[in-house]
């Protein structure tokens, strides 16, 4: 898939594909998207390293959840979870309080949980491979 192919009005979810945590807050975030507003895109996939290099992002000096709105925005870190949170609605709206506290504190916890994501979540030999039902919230 190109990056002229991705689907209008969707917003994608860069995910790191291998970990058991990512994966979890994948599947949360599936069970949950009931107006079917995400799409998801490991970042270690070919389309997810384009998407990178199109919003100008080294992948090795960022190894976190990124939310891409083509042609709209993009936001990665703990401002990610809160635009996802608040896209899923209902009580995770209120994740947007988190807005009240700076960006380096917000980010500073959530570098904390990724450094030691693996640690205390696991890792995966290779990224998860979505059932029939949900292929179609997986672009490649």
């Amino acid at each position: 898939m190109k990056l002229s192919d991705l689907p209008k009005g969707k917003k994608i979810i860069l995910f790191d594909g291998v970990c058991n945590l990512c994966d979890s807050f994948v599947q949360f975030v599936i069970r949950r998207d009931s107006n079917d507003v995400f799409r998801f895109v490991p970042l270690q996939s070919e389309l997810g390293e384009s998407i990178l290099a199109h919003i100008g992002i080294d992948r090795q000096r960022i190894d976190s959840i990124i939310l891409y709105e083509p042609g709209i925005a993009y936001f990665y870190k703990s401002g990610a979870a809160i635009e996802i949170a608040n896209s899923l609605g209902g009580f995770l709206r209120l994740a947007s309080i988190l807005k009240i506290f700076p960006n380096f504190v917000r980010n500073g916890l959530y570098d904390f949980v990724a450094r030691n994501r693996y640690k205390w979540y696991g890792k995966k030999e290779s990224c998860m491979i979505p059932t029939p039902e949900l292929k179609a919230k997986f672009l490649e």
